[in-house]
């Protein structure tokens, strides 16, 4: 027991101050261990019994854990700080588990107050770190408070581990499901709440995307129940937000499976600091506990894997095995589709032209770094082709079509109607408990009765506005007429017609692809044939060959065009080329300028050698180039070539001139440049080679 003439009570000590450290391990002992935490506090007076005058209270760090890797302590670091700052000549505390769960901390402590003289106090006695006996008690001590945690921490993990391996344990419920008497997991018994979960999952299948299916809950108003938390979980109907969707459908509870620990938690150093960080969830097959048929489900396993293959394909990863993503409205019939036979990427769909319609299929290969594209052609004419194999697959099958087309369309507002009702019988039943609860108040009390005849009224108005939304459901829908049905079977009969149809949009004819095909491999062998070979679903496999489309720069591109880019692209870069085609008037097949990027497609697609720069020849010299080598005029140069004095190449019309540095240093010209600068006259006559006839004749200079 503390005692007030206990001789490590010395003058020295007892001047400082006293600090009385409080914690509590979570807030829910702060919370209900209220007797726990008035006897840390009543340390204060036990201090002041023993001397102390100055006592401080630290109980920052109340509803904080001291274990392992658990959130820095505030109020512990300001305790050691005051410590290492001589000012604290007593550290008092319930026991050695309030002031830390790990040995760092606690080593850290006894070696701070060892070097400051400063007494550690446990509510039972005074340790002096200068004694060997006590700090020996206090190591003992520590080390229990250690491992009395981790005893702890591993009989409740045991416990929660074996009731989690038995399908038992429930935290909190995912909505669309409540415990039985029993104990076991079933479904809402509220039909409003089952329909309401049956229909996310019925959209998103007719859909395949959650942001259009999240668009579709709150373009048509439905409200789905979610978990609120206040106090503890309670359903609410609420329109959903993308991450509600999202949480549900990838939550493997509504297959039926009981799942436990797919996250697992790390502890890492960040910052020179621990930290707890929850990893990225497993599939459900490799969590710790994976129970299948654990309970009643609202979708088959195998629709939750391929819901999970659906939504997984549809993020825009650029990765080989990528999925082919959600259909949207492109020209590109085959996007997402396509697989590359010799890198195998999928091939991505660029648009160009002057609306941004005309696609064409690229595979990437090595490109992004320094390589070459494997594989690139034009889309419309690898589309046409095939659109006609599945024409040819789907054609027997669309009278079955056109039937459950009908179908569809007789009870496609059979879902919504069924929640609108569910909702109206839940509100009316609110409405007569408020008129009820209204009609029992004595109505002199009108402090009362004016809230409850309010709340009765709410009700009242949210009744009908259920059956003003449900009389606009029934408005829109109507039972098809026979010449209806009789029309849609017809266009059964007449499937090509209607693919072909303007109504039929890109969106709706991708999705009928990816409806019956898995892939296609397309590859280019030999040059300037394309194969591919279709992967339909079900396994079976198609394979045709059609010569390369042309793309849209080329299949325009005249002969002299391409005469042009081959003979300058020998030494001319793409820049000069592009400028020389746009001098001559020159257009691409969209009827635009020729630019740097469109000559290099040219040569690329026409295999044709070149460069982005010219390669510079010194023994070559433009026009202006000969004129400041000979520092003469462009004009001087000019007139000898006319003259046909100094040769000149050039190999296309408006290309630049080719002058050989030989050329200037040789006779006649090298006469000719020598007389115009003596002279300042060009005389393209004398400086002629002996016996050749002049061309011009010198003017007499007058008198």
């Amino acid at each position: 027991m503390l005692r007030a003439n206990d001789p490590k009570l010395t003058a020295s000590r007892v001047a400082r101050r006293a600090i009385v450290y409080v914690r509590q391990s979570s807030q829910r002992q702060v919370e209900h261990n209220t007797e726990s935490r008035e006897l840390q506090y009543a340390l204060a007076d036990r201090a002041r019994e023993l001397g102390w005058k100055c006592v401080d209270v630290i109980d920052e760090d109340l509803g904080s854990s001291a274990g392992f890797g658990a959130a820095k302590r505030d109020g512990f670091e300001r305790l050691l700080a005051a410590v290492a700052l001589g000012e604290v000549g007593l550290v008092i505390s319930r026991e050695a588990s309030r002031l830390s769960r790990t040995d760092r901390d606690w080593c850290r402590l006894l070696e701070i107050c060892q070097i400051f003289d400063t007494l550690i106090g446990d509510g039972e006695q005074l340790y002096d770190l200068a004694s060997l006996d006590d700090q020996l008690v206090l190591g003992i001590k520590g080390t229990l408070s250690v491992v009395e945690l981790k005893v702890l921490r591993q009989r409740l993990l045991a416990g929660v581990y074996h009731k989690a391996s038995k399908g038992d344990l429930h935290r909190t419920l995912s909505p669309g499901y409540v415990l039985d008497a029993t104990g076991r997991l079933v479904k809402d018994p509220n039909e409003r709440v089952q329909q309401a979960i049956a229909l996310v999952f019925a959209k998103f299948r007719e859909i395949g995307s959650i942001r259009q299916t999240f668009k579709w809950f709150h373009d048509h108003r439905v409200d789905i129940p979610v978990n609120e938390f206040r106090g503890k979980a309670r359903i609410v109907f609420r329109l959903p937000t993308v991450s509600v969707l999202n949480n549900v459908l990838h939550n493997p509870v509504y297959a039926g499976a009981y799942v436990y620990g797919r996250r697992s938690v790390e502890t890492r150093v960040i910052d020179g600091a621990l930290k707890k960080r929850q990893g990225a969830a497993v599939a459900p097959e490799e969590s710790r506990v994976f129970l299948r048929d654990h309970h009643e489900a609202y979708i088959e396993w195998s629709v939750y894997e391929e819901n999970l293959r659906v939504m997984s394909g549809n993020t825009r990863r650029y990765e080989p095995d990528e999925g082919p993503g959600l259909a949207r409205g492109g020209q590109g019939l085959l996007a997402g589709v396509l697989r590359c036979a010799r890198c195998g990427r999928k091939l991505h769909v660029r648009y160009s032209g002057k609306n941004g319609t005309g696609a064409r299929y690229l595979c990437q290969g090595d490109y992004d770094s320094g390589g070459t594209r494997c594989l690139g052609f034009g889309a419309s004419t690898a589309d046409r082709r095939v659109a006609e194999e599945v024409l040819r697959v789907l054609a027997p099958l669309g009278i079955e079509a056109s039937i459950a087309a009908t179908q569809l369309l007789e009870s496609a507002h059979d879902a919504r109607r069924a929640l609108l009702e569910k909702q109206l019988e839940q509100v009316e039943y609110e409405s007569r408990r408020a008129f009820e609860q209204y009609d029992l108040v004595d109505a002199r009390n009108r402090l009362v009765a004016a809230t409850l005849e309010a709340r009765w009224n709410e009700k009242l108005r949210e009744v009908d506005a259920l059956k003003g939304r449900m009389a606009q459901v029934d408005g829109a829908a109507r039972a098809l007429s026979d010449l209806e049905r009789a029309e849609l079977r017809a266009l059964g009969a007449h499937f090509r017609d209607v693919w072909e149809s303007p109504s039929c949009t890109p969106e709706v004819k991708k999705k009928i692809v990816r409806t019956v095909v898995e892939e296609i491999i397309a590859n280019e062998e030999p040059v300037g044939t394309l194969c591919f070979i279709v992967h339909w679903k079900g396994g079976a496999h198609t394979r045709f060959e059609m010569h390369k489309p042309m793309a849209g720069t080329e299949s325009r591109t005249t002969d002299g065009d391409l005469d042009i880019i081959r003979r300058m692209a020998v030494r001319y870069g793409d820049d000069q080329i592009t400028n020389v085609l746009n001098r001559l008037g020159r257009r691409t097949a969209t009827g635009m300028r020729w630019n740097v990027l469109r000559v290099a497609t040219a040569r690329r697609d026409h295999g044709i050698a070149g460069q982005a720069r010219a390669k510079r020849d010194p023994d070559l010299l433009t026009l202006n180039a000969a004129a400041d080598e000979t520092r003469t005029s462009d004009t001087t140069i000019r007139r000898l070539v006319e003259a046909g004095i100094l040769p000149c190449e050039q190999v296309a019309p408006r290309a630049p001139w080719e002058i050989r540095r030989a050329d200037l240093d040789a006779e006649p010209v090298r006469g000719i440049l020598e007389r115009l600068r003596r002279t300042g006259k060009l005389d393209l006559g004398r400086g002629a080679a002996e016996g050749q006839r002049s061309l011009f004749t010198e003017k007499p200079s007058e008198t």
